[in-house]
């Protein structure tokens, strides 16, 4: 998630677990650490712009890992709190923040390899948004009363609200995926595969996508007190012997390819408005668009130079109305 919230959410655990006289260090600590996690960001290289794709929300963001950046942790802020607060405590409530990173990301769409070196797959549940000020402005109520009162118990009020509305995204994802995999089958198609991802700060609008036939279709799901479709677009499925049938397997473009194949977990189509550019069709600023939000461009004039990373968040006024109508209307 971002990192505000992934800080609160580790914070609030930690304060949690916290004695009355630690309460406010260790909410420091549990804010802190989790967001060491991220460090991986940095893993970048700008002859290789794919690279951080690679890495981010990788190794550091592991279940095995949680000791190793909790120490990490614990020494940097150890070196800042050694006169109020001694190692081993600080180490605890490093551990209990920074145990909460992977986890959270996991509930994201982004993916997380969270069972790494064990498997290399993306984890993404996809039952909350990267941002969600719900959750957020929550965990933040129950911190400040603990802050205030110097006690556990708005901390453990809050990991309940985390919880129960994690869940909540868990049953919204279901009933929105009923929803898309019954217009599909409505319309007459075979779907495939199908994704249902969480749009931007709610839980009530999904984006959904589903490959039909060499198609992708897109629509966008409300699930209120009855689900809502509303209908998308559709793009033809990228297929690179078909669409780049003289590109050398050899080449570092086609190599790139591959790799942003991966990341997107197959989900690739080229942006109807930069005929180069490759997308990753499971997001877009708008949840029926298939104008992807980020993508890579594909010279065939120099097949051995890495491809570009190229991300369009650009939002229309008309775009946005379209995405608060779907939400609410």
């Amino acid at each position: 998630m971002d990192l505000i919230t992934q800080g609160l959410v580790g914070a609030t655990i930690a304060q949690a677990g916290a004695k009355p006289s630690e309460v406010r260090l260790a909410s420091f600590v549990g804010f802190c650490a989790p967001l060491l996690a991220d460090a991986d960001a940095l893993i970048r290289s700008s002859e290789d712009p794919l690279l951080v794709l690679e890495n981010h929300r990788h190794f550091t963001h592991a279940l095995v890992f949680i000791p190793v950046g909790a120490l990490v942790a614990s020494l940097l802020l150890w070196l800042l709190l050694r006169k109020r607060l001694g190692f081993k405590p600080i180490y605890y409530y490093a551990f209990l923040g920074y145990a909460t990173a992977g986890f959270l990301d996991a509930c994201t769409s982004y993916g997380t390899h969270l069972l790494w070196p064990f498997s290399d797959g993306r984890i993404a549940w996809s039952i909350i948004s990267i941002i969600d000020p719900v959750f957020s402005i929550g965990l933040i109520a129950a911190l400040v009363f603990g802050l205030i009162k110097k006690k556990t118990n708005g901390a453990k009020a809050g990991l309940v609200f985390a919880a129960a509305y994690l869940l909540l995204g868990v049953i919204q994802h279901g009933r929105a995926e009923s929803v898309a995999l019954a217009e599909g089958q409505q319309r007459g198609h075979t779907l495939e595969r199908l994704i249902v991802k969480p749009t931007l700060g709610n839980l009530m609008l999904w984006r959904t996508v589903y490959e039909s036939e060499g198609m992708y279709y897109v629509d966008a799901v409300r699930v209120g007190l009855k689900g809502t479709v509303f209908s998308g677009n559709t793009i033809e499925v990228f297929d690179i012997n078909h669409d780049l049938p003289l590109l050398n397997d050899q080449s570092v473009v086609y190599r790139d390819i591959q790799r942003f194949e991966l990341f997107s977990d197959g989900f690739l189509a080229w942006h109807p408005d930069h005929p180069t550019v490759l997308g990753d069709i499971r997001y877009a600023m708008v949840p029926t668009s298939i104008r992807p939000l980020w993508g890579i461009e594909v010279n065939l004039d120099e097949p051995d130079e890495h491809v570009p990373f190229n991300t369009y968040r650009t939002l229309s006024d008309a775009e946005r109305k379209a995405f608060m109508a779907m939400l609410f209307d």
